[in-house]
């Protein structure tokens, strides 16, 4: 019997597939809970308005690590649950705020996907990852490369 909810091998991720993840709302508690679990209490995230009057913004802005995380916990619940083995190293850029009431989702584009030279039944696969809002702006880019599993000999797709 087929189990769901379950990652894609490297067989499934060609070069040049693309895919995206369902969405995910920024909230003000999120944005809250994470800056105290992970320190990041500057006033830049704590202080609305020196955030209005300094920085230029209305809302709560979000962490640029938090919106990392969120698609990247969107990620793992998909497209590596089961099959993702290690992150390796990316590249990222943030191309613009993300604020409390915003929704993410990520849009990711296979741009290399090969076996693994040196671990039998793995592979590496990275993905360019367009973190798009509700507006439809680009608000993060990022490559990671990924060291997945190879589809188990004998098990059909």
């Amino acid at each position: 019997m087929e189990t769901v909810g379950l990652g894609y091998y490297l067989e499934d991720l060609p070069q040049g597939r693309q895919f995206r993840t369902v969405g995910r709302t920024v909230t003000e508690p999120d944005i809250v809970n994470f800056i105290n679990t992970i320190g990041m209490t500057e006033v830049l995230f704590t202080n609305t308005e020196f955030l209005h009057r300094d920085a230029g913004f209305e809302g709560r802005l979000a962490p640029g690590s938090l919106v990392f995380c969120f698609v990247e916990g969107l990620l793992a619940q998909t497209a590596n649950q089961g099959t993702g083995l290690a992150f390796l190293g990316m590249d990222l850029k943030i191309l613009g705020p993300t604020f409390a009431g915003d929704t993410i989702h990520v849009e990711c584009e296979v741009i290399e996907s090969r076996p693994s030279e040196t671990r039998p039944g793995r592979g590496l696969v990275r993905t360019r990852n367009t973190v798009v809002n509700q507006r439809g702006e680009a608000v993060m880019v990022y490559t990671p490369m990924r060291m997945i599993k190879r589809r188990p000999a004998g098990e059909a797709r």
